[in-house]
């Protein structure tokens, strides 16, 4: 990977309106606990500091910046170390808003970045990221839709 691509704006603007803005600590929707999120769907500080309950509802601003610091300082990373093949800005876009959401674990042992490194141009890679669209086991709506938004934007 060209390790000279930074996220693009149309990415953080895809992950800010797929998590939507809350300004208070909330649990998360499947699980009905952890992990705790806040913001744009922020579990942690940019300290490090994990998000509780407790907690004092942040502003827009901060939770765009904690986002900002969560992307750059995970995400990304997480993606230069993982894909060996050359991707464009669209796919690493695509790349980093999954792995916003569903964390760099799981995106280390997925097929689709077995895929990706294979051939980054495999139509098949949009079947893989359609397959991460289970919350709790049960298919959620919105997942379903952002990894079909995930994969549009891999291969525009």
């Amino acid at each position: 990977m060209d390790n000279t691509l930074t996220l693009s704006q149309n990415c953080i603007d895809m992950v800010t309106a797929s998590e939507g803005f809350v300004a208070h600590p909330y649990v998360d929707p499947a699980s009905g606990g952890e992990p705790i999120t806040i913001g744009y769907g922020s579990t942690h500080y940019c300290d490090g500091t994990k998000v509780t309950m407790a907690d004092a509802p942040i502003s827009e601003a901060d939770a765009q910046a904690t986002l900002l610091c969560y992307m750059n300082s995970h995400a990304l990373p997480c993606i230069q170390k993982s894909v060996t093949s050359d991707i464009n800005q669209n796919q690493l876009d695509a790349l980093a808003d999954f792995v916003y959401n569903l964390g760099c674990a799981n995106f280390q042992v997925s097929t689709l970045l077995k895929k990706v490194n294979a051939d980054p141009s495999d139509a098949t890679i949009a079947n893989e990221f359609l397959k991460w669209n289970k919350a709790g086991g049960r298919v959620m709506n919105g997942l379903t839709k952002r990894r079909q938004k995930e994969s549009d934007l891999y291969f525009s």
